[in-house]
């Protein structure tokens, strides 16, 4: 058995690993995590992390594991190629671990051309044909983030008041919501575009991330959700490495 863990950007998520079933744990944010989380759990042969977030939360991972299961931590770094994927990055530790899973996961799952979008603290955006090759991706900023920044550089633009996605806004708060999201969606949609174009045929598209069904909504294109395709993509290569 493997504890699978997922540390993002705002939350981190678990989830144990047989080698058959994923049993998916909670998903709490970075403050709120402690071993308590683990209590439950039964014993474990190896603890594996996938982390974007700070080197003082991974020590207080590290830290929990060792004390609740007596297993060290392993973090788990960006690869040129693992499982049939094959990283564009020239530098291939540049490549943020989470996306690297991510189109580890979509890979084990279909071999087929596949397009990766997380909308999380950041919109990420990556190409995958179907013999694993990594096209490349986009880095935008998320609308939560984007929404974040409009308010803090814009006094004029009021409080943070939730608004509804429209298509033409007759207030200001529906009109920060519809731009970004709206933004959001238009770069998916172009993405989708242009890996047809270069792979000359079009791509499955899979969401994921905690804006994923929010994102869905306005996406046209054939689609599906997986929010745990990072720990998917984790059990992948736990699994290759054993």
């Amino acid at each position: 058995m493997k504890l699978l863990v997922d540390i993002g950007n705002t939350r981190l998520k678990w989830a144990l690993w047989d080698g058959k079933d994923l049993r998916f744990g909670a998903a709490e944010a970075h403050a709120d995590f402690s071993a308590a989380a683990w209590q439950e759990s039964p014993a474990v042969d190896s603890v594996w992390v996938a982390s974007v977030a700070s080197a003082a939360l991974n020590e207080r991972v590290d830290a929990a594991a060792r004390r609740r299961f007596g297993r060290a931590a392993r973090f788990v770094q960006t690869r040129a190629h693992a499982c049939g994927v094959h990283n564009a990055y020239p530098q291939p530790e540049r490549l943020g671990v989470d996306r690297f899973l991510a189109l580890v996961a979509a890979h084990a799952q279909a071999r087929e051309p596949t397009i990766v979008v997380s909308c999380g603290t950041a919109l990420t955006l990556d190409a995958l044909a179907a013999d694993g090759t990594h096209l490349g991706g986009l880095i935008a900023a998320s609308p939560d983030l984007a929404l974040a920044a409009l308010r803090g550089g814009a006094a004029n633009l009021g409080a943070a008041t939730a608004g509804r996605i429209v298509e033409f806004a007759d207030n200001t708060a529906d009109a920060m919501e519809s731009g970004t999201w709206l933004a959001a969606a238009a770069l998916a949609e172009r993405f989708v575009e242009r890996t047809a174009k270069r792979l000359g045929s079009a791509a499955a598209l899979v969401l994921t991330g905690g804006g994923a069904a929010r994102l869905s909504d306005l996406l046209p294109t054939p689609h599906r959700i997986d929010a745990e395709l990072v720990l998917r993509g984790l059990a992948a290569l736990a699994d290759d490495d054993a």
